[in-house]
């Protein structure tokens, strides 16, 4: 997988793709809320094997019911496939 980081325009055409998930700078971001506090730590847990088998970990802030994540390529300086990639696979789980 590349860690190119992607141009304004991919950037915009992936981000077109994927529910919820907004540009801020060189990150990419989503908030949820949920039922209750177990919900939200539930759905942490579950994606926390998908950032482990993609060797890419969100940025994740929790308060209650509340998850924020955000994404990007540290080692890149930038967005990369990988960002959007791993916010598909969080998508499926949300």
């Amino acid at each position: 997988m590349s860690t190119e980081t992607l141009s304004d325009d991919t950037i915009q055409r992936r981000l077109d793709d994927l529910d919820g998930w907004t540009r801020s700078g060189d990150t990419i971001e989503r908030e949820l809320e949920f039922d209750g506090f177990n919900e939200a730590i539930e759905f942490i847990n579950r994606i926390a094997p998908l950032a482990d088998e993609a060797d890419h970990h969100p940025e994740i802030f929790n308060v209650y019911n509340q998850v924020e994540l955000t994404l990007t390529t540290h080692d890149a300086g930038g967005l990369t496939d990988k960002d959007f990639d791993l916010a598909a696979s969080i998508n499926e789980e949300v």
